[in-house]
């Protein structure tokens, strides 16, 4: 029951670090606000001709880019703690019943890295070269969230082990 422990916790780790996000970027809209708006329009890269036609300048277009990321953050909340909600009613039940309870919480975990390995390592810091920047890049803090995220999506996708007796989960 410790391994079953362990994944429930890993994704309720997972919401409320989430859930804290979506509050910060709420309540403190301005803040992270600026950094999205500064990636998009390129203004702290080299600003090379070949790659600002990228750029996106429509404060608009920033805000409603900005408000699709917290939509996309607060669902990724909603269903990792559905997940573990789901994983929670079913920890005394048997492999078979915790391992289908899992789809919840991977989808919430893979809505994370998709958030932090595409949006922020492909799209924020490649498209938009965002690594180019010396105050805006949030390049090794996303790879960190996206490492984080996997590896808890690995640990929780991971079968759990059968007792030869019964046949059912032991962990």
């Amino acid at each position: 029951m410790t391994i079953r422990m362990a994944k429930i916790v890993a994704v309720t780790v997972i919401a409320a670090f989430f859930s804290l996000v979506v509050y910060g970027n709420v309540v403190d809209f301005d803040s992270n606000f600026a950094a999205v708006r500064h990636v998009l329009s390129m203004d702290t890269t080299y600003q090379s001709p070949n790659l600002m036609w990228r750029a996106i300048d429509d404060p608009i277009l920033q805000i409603q880019a900005y408000w699709l990321i917290i939509g996309w953050e607060g669902l990724t909340a909603f269903f990792c703690w559905l997940g573990a909600l789901r994983l929670m009613i079913s920890w005394a039940g048997g492999s078979e019943n915790f391992n289908r309870a899992k789809s919840l919480a991977v989808f919430g975990l893979l809505m994370g890295f998709l958030l932090y390995g595409f949006g922020f390592l492909v799209v924020a810091s490649e498209w938009f070269a965002m690594w180019q920047s010396k105050i805006w890049n949030a390049q090794e803090t996303a790879g960190m969230f996206a490492a984080i995220i996997l590896g808890v999506m690995i640990f929780v996708a991971m079968p759990e082990p059968r007792d030869a007796d019964t046949g059912d989960a032991t962990g």
